[in-house]
């Protein structure tokens, strides 16, 4: 697995991320990597993907996991499929050390 499944972009940063919903916990269980090469957070929530449940599920998890509100947080691409893409907004750079520790304590 090669590149990091986020992007830096002038206000922020957007994640891939690929979505298990009714799973049995809510966890970020560490990076996918699809067949056609594409790396993606993966993320587990028990809600149900109906009416933007999980949508918002994945939102409160990342926000917690990173210590940041859930309004700096939304779904920039793919609001009804398993792959969305999430805006984090704030300072690309920290926010992606932020990320890349996360993932770095879930490899251990």
């Amino acid at each position: 697995m090669s590149p990091l499944p986020w992007r830096l972009v002038r206000d922020g940063l957007l994640v891939s991320v690929r979505v298990t919903p009714k799973s049995a916990l809510d966890e970020i269980s560490g990076l996918r990597e699809a067949a056609d090469g594409e790396v993606s957070l993966a993320v587990k929530v028990r809600a149900q993907p109906e009416q933007g449940r999980a949508n918002k599920a994945v939102i409160q998890l990342l926000a917690s996991a990173m210590g940041l509100p859930k309004s700096r947080l939304s779904v920039a691409a793919g609001e009804a499929q398993r792959n969305k893409t999430i805006l984090i907004a704030g300072d690309a750079a920290e926010l992606s050390a932020q990320l890349a520790a996360i993932v770095a304590d879930m490899k251990e």
